[in-house]
């Protein structure tokens, strides 16, 4: 089978990779990390961060879906993952040009967020919508499900607790690393005495890495992510995928994020976005709690982060955090690759 994907994401990658291993003679065209095939672009062409860049690179995007459009005629099924403002107007054009075609969404856009019409836009343009957290499904009317959380399939390990280790996250996109790691770097002088790990990319060249972060020797250096956490009796993390991962592993840890003050103000004030950390908003919907603390903006000071590192209840992270893997239940790969084949 020849299966069009559009993952944009390198956490949309990572679910990929899971989903792959569970189905047999499939051919994967379109964009995805260069380690499954041989797509149309790199994955880390597609890097934007926020409404600012987006508007940026729109014009290059555009061209980009028509690409896809055409290379969709020799596809069997198309799968598009995550990445709405992208996918969904793809969708959009691929349903128009093959109606025919099932089109597969794995990772529904966060509607509960902001923007509830994609909703529409979704059932209509769409065959099937593989929803990761339970809560979403609701707000759909039909051709929703839940298929489990990507992440229980792919963690494999559970926090150790070993003192004196701390995991930092500066993130992966240039904006991120800018601004976080300067004052990640402050938090490490204060810490002298502990071990301090700094996780980087993978796919980050070292080229990449001396270019990004400068100085790091007070450092160790890992490209793992999931054994680092596991290690640590702390993280400070950027808000992404792996504070949901540092949830599900065990590891107390406090969000830290710096947008761009535009991107800030139209998702604080127009968005009307009250939460970041992804455990915070899916304990919220179960049991109205939340997980961990949120640093932004201003907040996010040497003092601050400090002050998380000391004053964290572990006993209460550690009984929330087992109440959020419970609520999640099961991995996805399986349930998606079942929907590929049926």
């Amino acid at each position: 089978m020849k299966l069009l994907v559009s993952a944009l994401e390198p956490s949309s990658n990572l679910h990929l990779k899971e989903v792959i291993k569970q189905t047999q003679n499939i051919e994967l065209l379109g964009i995805f990390d260069k380690s499954l095939g041989t797509p149309l672009y790199d994955i880390s062409d597609m890097a934007i961060m926020g409404f600012v860049d987006a508007i940026k690179k729109l014009k290059w995007f555009l061209g980009l879906a028509d690409e896809l459009v055409e290379l969709a005629k020799d596809a069997d099924k198309i799968l598009l993952m995550d990445s709405s403002a992208f996918n969904i107007p793809l969708a959009k054009k691929l349903k128009k040009a093959y109606p025919q075609k099932e089109i597969i969404y794995y990772i529904l856009p966060q509607v509960w967020a902001s923007r509830p019409k994609r909703v529409k836009k979704l059932e209509k343009y769409c065959d099937k919508l593989l929803g990761i957290l339970p809560f979403e499904i609701k707000y759909y009317q039909k051709k929703a499900k839940y298929v489990g959380h990507p992440l229980l399939d792919e963690i494999k390990v559970s926090n150790q607790n070993q003192k004196g280790t701390i995991t930092f996250m500066p993130g992966s996109r240039k904006s991120e690393i800018n601004r976080l790691l300067p004052i990640f770097k402050e938090v490490r002088d204060k810490l002298p005495q502990k071990r301090a790990i700094l996780v980087i990319p993978p796919n980050f060249s070292n080229e990449k890495i001396e270019s990004l972060y400068g100085d790091i020797s007070k450092f160790e250096i890992s490209k793992d992510t999931h054994n680092s956490l596991a290690k640590s009796e702390f993280a400070f993390i950027c808000s992404g995928t792996a504070t949901l991962e540092s949830a599900l592993i065990g590891t107390p840890f406090v969000l830290s994020y710096v947008a761009k003050k535009l991107d800030y103000f139209i998702g604080k004030r127009l968005l009307n976005i009250t939460q970041v950390g992804l455990a915070n908003i899916i304990l919220t919907n179960y049991n109205n709690t939340t997980l961990h603390k949120e640093l932004l903006q201003e907040e996010v000071t040497v003092e601050n982060l400090l002050k998380e590192y000391q004053s964290t209840d572990r006993e209460l992270f550690t009984k929330k955090a087992k109440e959020l893997k419970e609520y999640l239940s099961h991995g996805s790969s399986k349930r998606v690759a079942l929907e590929l084949r049926s």
